[in-house]
């Protein structure tokens, strides 16, 4: 026996005990608060948690370097210390879901729509596959005493984190509360909800946390153990295939059911590896010569060496290159599988489901017969191993187990988007707890952009007191925000509607308001006479006027009536420069002309939370400047409820728009980078994917924002998207010729295919859909008749 292994069982065997009563069936002794369980003889446990990485839809080349990174990671597993990696399924508890997902009720007259999207999330939260995946690794280690232990967990944590990083996965230390939790759910599947230890609490009351985390009651028999009312199996990998998918682990733990699977692994040093190899390859050396002595002694000299042994010389020699020349290291692993059932029949049935997906990989599973309770405390990340069916493995060959498959997206009190199209799980996001919660929805027409924005706005409308505000090129919202009690401002040349060009508060800007209106001046008046620059001397003057005009509104606080353009004319006209008179000749059509919309008082309530800027008669000549003013306008807005401490959230469709115009495309840019620290979250809708990357400066918004909305794509903007983003093209399948709703989101690292497949019997959806030949929702009627 190799002496690692030796110690390391020598290390784990204990004195058998029956169990006297439930908690006994718990093997740790002693939980230390920074998550440390004493079992055993001086044996110390840590467990961490992993998150998931986009294996299952990585390109080739892309899952080739996580399985070497993956090894690589195995690898550094240290050999004094035994490691399990766990994948722990638990069902998504409905009471958690309800005080996480749900919208609360308010008295604002939409408690209607409340009610229906609640609806519709419950819905998708019961017919989804309403499994939650964690993955643990727990390091159990054998010291004296537990500052030993602790300096090394602290190492080892270290390294954990460091090789999960390079994977593209983030590793966090447990304690013992959240290891407490884990063993608790397991073990009190439905009672989740009410975990709430207080180990101060139980210490100084003198009870045992195993009271307060074990079952109400635990039965053992010959192949299946009762907990509570449920029933429950372990299984062991017993006969492993000569060759196994890396998708065998996900296949094993894709059922629909409370189950965990536990690889527990001891690395050999590569020294005793080497020597134990050595000796192996010198005793089929010896058998192969003394066979062939024997053929010899009867004169057959032309025998040639038996299939067997000339494959067990083969087997050595390729075990020993791996070890020396390959960076391979020799590992002995377990594989367990416990899984629960609310009946025996279900359990049986679930069990033949697992053993018949084991069989499809040319694996055997088995039933571990009177040896439940033993498999049971292997199987749970308690940081023991009671079952000591060995086998042998290179890095290569433990690393084939991958456990890695797709990654979740499910953010507490964030947004639903669809499902996930692999694991069928819903996908709640908040982007506003990523570093840069700005977003992009991309895709063709009819790929479902707006429904997607309306589903966002409705969301955040329903669920949060954050304003809204919305530009609105192609009069598509106005419905649902009508419904939403938000006010439609048309903008137009003959609208009656105003917007103040001028108007500010006192907090507009960074360093002093009027330095920032007079920039957004300037880039207005050179707007204006589009076509020619600036003569000499004009910035200026528009600097000189601009603090001339606000002199007065300035010393009130900016308190009362603010200036107008044409109140900015007119101190033009008074300046003596020519060039003053020239520029104030240019204003003059939109002051005093016919396009002097921007030119007025505001007379439109800019006060409700949800406002829809409709600017679709906006004509040519109006519109770059009508987009600045807008753009201006919104930026008021923002930094007024920077002061209150409220969000603001911005969805401009068709951004492209703004793009086919420098200064609107500057002073987007401008915002896009402010905004995030005014508490305030852009949104740009465009089909045009093509247009919108000839701009530098739209490229690099889009490769800057954390949260991409990506849906079906035109073949030029895919190859585009996938250059930018990294896309691989498995990945890129998601977004190539698909139904409305279907597509790839972006949040954060993390590249996700989703399926957003809205109820249509809903007002919601009808509020929604702009989607030809299906029946509007008639705002005006609906509105009627609840007066």
């Amino acid at each position: 026996m190799i002496k690692t292994v030796n110690n390391t069982l020598k290390q784990d065997k204990e004195k058998y005990q029956i169990p006297g009563k439930v908690q006994d069936i718990i093997p740790v002794r002693t939980v230390y608060p920074d998550g440390i369980f004493l079992s055993g003889k001086g044996k110390y446990s840590k467990t961490f948690r992993f998150r998931d990485i986009n294996y299952a839809v990585a390109s080739r080349s892309d899952k080739e370097m996580m399985f070497l990174e993956y090894s690589e990671l195995l690898n550094a597993f240290d050999s004094g210390a035994t490691t399990k990696i766990t994948i722990n399924n638990r069902r998504l508890n409905r009471l958690d879901f309800e005080n996480q997902i749900l919208i609360g009720m308010k008295n604002d007259g939409l408690n209607e729509y409340r009610k229906e999207y609640n609806s519709m999330l419950l819905d998708k939260a019961t017919g989804s596959n309403a499994i939650v995946q964690d993955k643990y690794v727990t390091v159990s280690v054998s010291k004296n005493n537990i500052e030993d232990a602790r300096v090394y967990f602290s190492r080892i944590g270290a390294d954990l984190v460091a090789h999960f990083a390079r994977l593209g996965s983030q590793c966090t230390e447990l304690d013992a509360e959240e290891r407490l939790r884990i063993i608790h759910d397991f073990f009190r599947t439905g009672e989740e909800t009410y975990f709430n230890f207080d180990m101060k609490d139980h210490m100084k009351k003198g009870h045992s946390f195993a009271d307060y985390i074990c079952p109400d009651s635990y039965e053992n028999h010959d192949s299946y153990f009762k907990i509570g009312g449920r029933y429950g199996r372990v299984l062991l990998l017993r006969d492993y295939a000569s060759y196994i998918k890396d998708s065998m682990v996900a296949e094993l733990t894709d059922i629909n059911r409370n189950l965990m699977l536990s690889i527990d692994v001891i690395p050999v040093p590569t020294d005793e590896a080497v020597k134990e190899v050595e000796n192996r390859l010198l005793g089929v050396e010896t058998n192969i010569t003394n066979w062939q002595r024997k053929q010899n002694m009867n004169n057959n000299y032309s025998a040639v060496v038996p299939y067997d042994m000339e494959q067990q010389r083969k087997e050595s020699k390729e075990f020993l290159d791996d070890l020396t020349t390959r960076d391979q290291r020799m590992m002995f692993a377990v594989v367990t599988i416990v899984h629960t059932a609310d009946s025996k029949k279900q359990l049986d049935n679930d069990t033949e489901e697992i053993l018949t997906t084991a069989r499809k990989h040319l694996c055997q599973m088995t039933t571990l017969r009177y040896q439940q309770l033993d498999g049971l405390q292997t199987a749970v990340p308690f940081g023991v191993r009671k079952i000591d069916a060995f086998r042998t493995l290179t890095t290569e060959s433990l690393a084939v187990f991958m456990p890695f498959r797709v990654q979740e997206v499910y953010d507490k009190h964030g947004i639903y988007y669809g499902q996930n199209v692999i694991s069928k799980n819903m996908m709640i996001a908040d982007r506003r707890k990523l570093l840069n919660g700005n977003s992009f929805i991309l895709g063709v027409s009819g790929s479902g952009k707006s429904f997607t924005a309306k589903n966002e706005i409705t969301n955040l409308m329903l669920s949060t007191d954050a304003d809204i505000i919305i530009l609105d090129p192609e009069r598509e919202y106005s419905p649902l925000v009508r419904a939403l009690g938000g006010s439609v401002i048309e903008i137009s040349a003959t609208s009656p509607n105003h917007i103040n060009a001028m108007d500010m508060n006192k907090d507009y800007g960074e360093v002093d308001p009027v330095i920032e209106k007079s920039q957004f001046l300037q880039s207005l008046c050179e707007q204006i006479i589009a076509g020619h620059h600036f003569a000499k001397g004009q910035q200026s003057i528009i600097d000189r006027c601009t603090e001339n005009v606000y002199r007065y509104y300035k010393q009130g606080n900016y308190m009362g009536t603010p200036p107008t353009l044409a109140d900015f004319r007119d101190e033009l006209l008074r300046q003596p420069e020519p060039e003053a008179h020239s520029l104030a000749l240019e204003l003059e059509l939109f002051t005093r002309g016919s396009l002097n919309t921007f030119a007025k008082q505001t007379n439109v309530d800019t006060g409700n939370r949800l406002i829809c800027y409709d600017i679709l008669e906006l004509g040519e000549q109006l519109r770059a400047i009508g987009m600045l003013v807008i753009l201006d306008s919104i930026i008021n807005r923002i930094t007024a409820n920077r002061m209150r401490g409220k969000e603001t959230f911005i969805v401009i469709d068709e951004i492209y728009l703004l793009f086919m115009h420098e200064y609107s495309a500057q002073f987007l840019f401008k915002l896009w980078k402010r905004v995030r620290k005014y508490g305030a979250f852009c949104t740009g809708v465009t089909q045009n994917v093509d247009d919108l990357l000839q701009s530098h400066t739209a490229r690099t918004m889009l490769s800057n924002s954390e949260f991409i909305v990506m849906l079906n794509q035109a073949a030029t903007d895919r190859v585009e998207l996938a250059k930018l983003l990294n896309i691989s093209d498995l990945q890129l399948s998601y977004i190539t010729n698909v139904d409305a709703g279907h597509g790839l989101i972006k949040v954060g690292s993390s590249l996700v295919p989703f399926a957003n497949k809205f109820p249509r019997n809903t007002k919601l959806y009808r509020l929604m859909s702009t989607k030809p030949g299906e029946e509007p929702f008639d705002v005006n009627k609906y509105l009627r008749l609840q007066q």
